[in-house]
């Protein structure tokens, strides 16, 4: 088979036409997007285990290629919650140098993805098994955040290990400390307080829940900067006692990152597979259901193929300044849509402005306390999560339940890798086993008027013949007819191999009795397969009719 794949983003398709009307408009979403992207891309790194300017380079360097070769118009990249986890988990394991070898490893997945033209296949990842990691996701991103969120004294690394996190926790629960506390819970009241008071009709949820409610000036200041600026002022002025982003970290280099080389290895690669792997799993989701959000609300189509081609190419680009996994993030998606963004300029814009931050006010963000990220994480996760989906089980049936709890419980207990390998072997299982009963090979009369059928047989064959209904045979190979076996093909719609096999199985045991098989009703896949594997030759040309009115004349002859 041919591969063929094209280049095109839409950047180079709106240029044609672009105007200074839809430029300014382009700046003005994209640094309202900057504002959104500051304490998220922090926020981010630093629960993912990393130094908070690792998130910031991740939003201006994948954030401008994402835009650059999109193949959407408004989707912003960046570091995304749903990373937290997988990141935390590979930095524990396998150090720094391994999360930029899998970031590497992820992004050339991805562009293998796109250039194969993949992107559709994405969409067959079934619904339960999303929402169970997803909302696997949020409660550990919740659980990661209860150490700063209270200030607890923990030595060491905080463990990615649940039963390991939740004790680490529970024997550092005694250390809260007030102030931090008193901290997360202002931060997080005037984040839910600010979006109540500026509430207004929003036509799709955002997974961060930071987005702004009014139009305004009011409206291009979301709720998390508010926060953080009030946190670090009160902080400052009352003296608190309180880790911050200098205390901890040093505060951010004011200054470009570094080019740092990951550590190529073949033992390196072969371990980091599946992390890696995952990483491009989960961010091909995460993009491509961010670019489908994001048509539904400019009514537009995106290429998907394309926007895994740019999301491959800015993931193998990050780890080069010492970045962290990016993908299409849907709160930041919105916000842009929302403020008027109509281009992948506006995205472009947004990472310049925050590559200007960085090279103009990085030593401020020291001051910055980390029970106020925390808080903004918390209620991240809680807005990413679709809780509502566990009240709504009920009204499914047993193996959607079961699919999405069995991801949920694997992602929190055992692992987000683990946790997508089973729902969707779990899925796929019942798939094949539903699939399967639909096929059915039902025995009928033929018409009273036809004669010479004493002696006859006949089948309707109905679904897919496949590996997972090959037993559909079992009742003809049991009971054969003295004279003839007749097949109708009409209502099969697909044959594979091992379909084919058991056909042929069927065919054979009927040549040793001398019964013949008559068939009719063919469709074009069935005949294309049964025709290239030689079957319909051993049946005899003469035994293919094409439909139910040449079978008395083709019976009358067997006599």
């Amino acid at each position: 088979m041919k591969v063929t794949t094209r280049f095109n983003p839409k950047l180079f398709e709106l240029m044609r036409g672009y105007s200074r009307e839809r430029f300014i408009k382009d700046v003005g979403a994209g640094l309202t997007v900057s504002v959104v992207a500051l304490p998220l891309a922090m926020a981010f790194a630093i629960a993912s285990g990393l130094p908070p300017q690792s998130g910031l380079f991740t939003a201006i360097i994948a954030g401008f290629l994402i835009s650059l070769f999109s193949g959407s118009r408004v989707q912003i990249g960046g570091p995304a919650g749903a990373f937290i986890v997988i990141v935390y988990g590979i930095v524990e394991q396998y150090g720094v140098g391994g999360l930029l070898l899998a970031t590497f490893m992820s992004g050339v997945m991805l562009w293998l993805m796109g250039f194969l033209r993949m992107g559709v296949l994405i969409k067959f990842i079934p619904v339960s098994v999303i929402i169970g990691f997803t909302n696997g996701i949020a409660v550990l991103i919740a659980l990661s955040q209860i150490k700063d969120f209270f200030g607890l004294q923990i030595e060491g690394k905080v463990p990615a290990e649940f039963f390991a996190l939740v004790k680490t926790l529970w024997q550092a629960l005694p250390t809260w400390n007030g102030a931090a506390l008193a901290v997360s819970l202002l931060s997080l009241a005037i984040i839910v307080i600010w979006q109540a008071v500026m509430k207004r009709k929003v036509l799709l949820p955002d997974e961060a829940g930071l987005l702004p409610r009014v139009s305004g000036s009011l409206a291009l200041i979301p709720g998390s900067i508010v926060a953080l600026v009030a946190a670090t002022l009160l902080v400052a002025v009352l003296q608190w006692d309180v880790d911050t982003i200098g205390s901890r970290f040093g505060g951010i280099p004011q200054g470009l990152p570094e080019f740092t080389v990951p550590a190529f290895g073949w033992a390196e690669m072969k371990g980091l597979f599946l992390p890696a792997m995952t990483l491009a799993v989960l961010g091909a989701i995460e993009s491509l259901l961010c670019a489908r959000v994001a048509d539904s609300m400019i009514r537009d189509k995106h290429d998907s193929n394309q926007e895994l081609l740019a999301q491959g190419f800015a993931n193998m680009v990050v780890p080069f300044f010492g970045g962290m996994p990016a993908t299409g993030t849907i709160a930041r998606t919105v916000t842009n849509i929302k403020n008027g963004g109509n281009s992948p300029v506006a995205g472009m814009i947004h990472a310049l402005a925050l590559l200007l931050v960085v090279l103009v006010a990085a030593p401020l963000a020291q001051y910055i306390p980390l029970p106020a990220l925390s808080a903004i994480l918390m209620f991240v996760a809680w807005n990413m999560g679709e809780w509502r989906e566990f009240v709504r089980l009920r009204t499914f049936r047993m193996p959607y339940r079961i699919s999405l709890l069995l991801v949920f419980v694997l992602t929190v207990v055992v692992d987000l890798t683990v946790a997508v390998e089973v729902g969707i072997f779990f899925a796929c299982f019942i798939f094949i086993y539903r699939i399967s009963s639909l096929t059915t090979a039902e025995r009928f009369a033929l018409p009273q008027e036809m004669l010479a059928t004493d002696g006859v047989a006949a089948y309707k064959l109905t679904g897919a013949i496949f590996f997972g209904a090959v037993k559909l045979i079992d009742d003809m190979l049991a009971d054969m007819p003295a004279k003839a076996l007749v097949l109708d093909f009409s209502s099969v719609i697909y044959i594979d191999s091992s379909g084919e096999e058991s056909l042929e199985e069927l065919l054979e045991a009927y040549h040793e009795k001398n019964i013949p098989i008559l068939v009719y009703g063919l469709r074009q896949q069935p005949w294309d397969l049964l025709q290239r594997t030689g079957w319909l030759k051993r049946l005899g040309q003469e035994n293919v009719l094409q439909h139910a009115g040449e079978l008395e004349n083709r019976l009358a002859a067997l006599d």
